[in-house]
């Protein structure tokens, strides 16, 4: 025991990857009945990046992870484990880390995907921390991405406006030095909330195929004031049971990360911590929802814009279908 304690598994690498394709708040008032001034002031959100015909998850996901890998001055060889959050895998088995495993040349190691929608990725980055405490694994890539682009039903308004594509990773690598990288973490999930926010059309096995087209049950649909109201209680409730476990205050955060959904819930997470706005990363207005990919890609772009510096204490809390939740703690190394 007093041999894992000392070792803590720390972000060594980042990267994020984005698609060039642009989808306006304008643009999407020429297909459904909707302004960009009611998308803004609803949600936060200006436009968002729309993955291409062929692209897939995996293409998105393996550059994400080679920017990670390069940044964390390593080689695919060097990686020892690789695990992907996502909810648009590129197919229903195998799963995505296997494609992304063959298209980086990363050599026979364990690879799984994690479906915990928009948390997936803070849950995956436990996941391994967990494996590499226990098991010795030295490097592990860890992948949020999602082609949300083609679960979305582009003729509902309440739901269209909301969602992008991207990817975003980090390596993990596993030190010998205590109470670095990854201070604290808790996971957590309520099934009775299943059905607010979901893609119904495997629980309609019966259901006939037109039907489920014509139904949209292939597509994400949504309870948007239910979601609302309840993303926002346990938003802050898990970021202050995250503090509160971690022993840390509201004062000694650096940079708070929130999954990207909606700036009033993101405002209320705010209010509550006591933290400014100025404290937190906030990219949604670019980029949209992006489920699992959209902590990472924050992650990454407030890295490389110099928001995170050595000895910062962040702050990443997220929420989703399930409905998950998930936040930590991570001291920068």
């Amino acid at each position: 025991m007093s041999q894992a304690s000392e070792k803590s598994v720390i972000i060594s690498g980042v990267g994020s990857y984005t698609p060039s394709k642009i989808l306006t708040n304008d643009d999407l008032s020429k297909i459904v009945e909707t302004s960009d001034e009611w998308i803004r002031t609803r949600t936060g959100i200006r436009e968002r990046r729309i993955a291409g015909e062929n692209e897939t998850t995996s293409d998105m996901a393996s550059a994400a992870a080679s920017e990670a890998i390069k940044n964390a001055g390593l080689k695919p060889s060097d990686i020892e484990l690789i695990i992907v959050g996502t909810v648009t895998p590129d197919m229903r088995f195998p799963n995505t880390a296997c494609f992304i495993q063959r298209k980086l040349g990363i050599g026979k190691v364990p690879a799984f995907d994690v479906e915990a929608a928009c948390s997936g990725f803070l849950y995956t980055v436990e996941i391994a921390r967990s494996l590499m405490l226990t098991s010795g694994y030295k490097h592990a890539l860890v992948i949020g991405a999602e082609k949300l682009s083609k679960i979305t039903n582009w003729e509902d308004r309440t739901t269209c406006v909301l969602f992008g594509d991207g990817a975003g990773a980090v390596v993990l690598s596993l030190v010998d030095e205590p109470r670095v990288g990854i201070l604290q973490s808790l996971m957590g999930a309520d099934g009775n909330e299943s059905d607010i926010l979901c893609v119904p059309e495997n629980e309609q096995s019966g259901t006939a195929a037109v039907e489920k087209i014509e139904r949209a049950l292939h597509k994400i649909h949504m309870q948007g004031n239910q979601v609302f109201k309840i993303a926002v209680r346990v938003m802050c409730q898990s970021a202050v049971d995250i503090l509160e476990k971690a022993n840390i205050s509201a004062e000694d955060i650096s940079l708070v990360i929130p999954h990207q959904a909606n700036n009033r819930i993101i405002e209320a997470l705010s209010q509550r911590l006591g933290i400014g706005m100025d404290r937190f990363k906030i990219n949604l207005d670019r980029y949209g929802n992006t489920s699992a990919a959209s902590i990472p890609i924050a992650l990454d772009e407030a890295y490389r814009n110099g928001r995170i510096k050595s000895g910062d204490t962040i702050l990443m809390v997220a929420f989703g279908g399930g409905l998950t939740w998930a936040a930590m703690v991570i001291k920068w190394q």
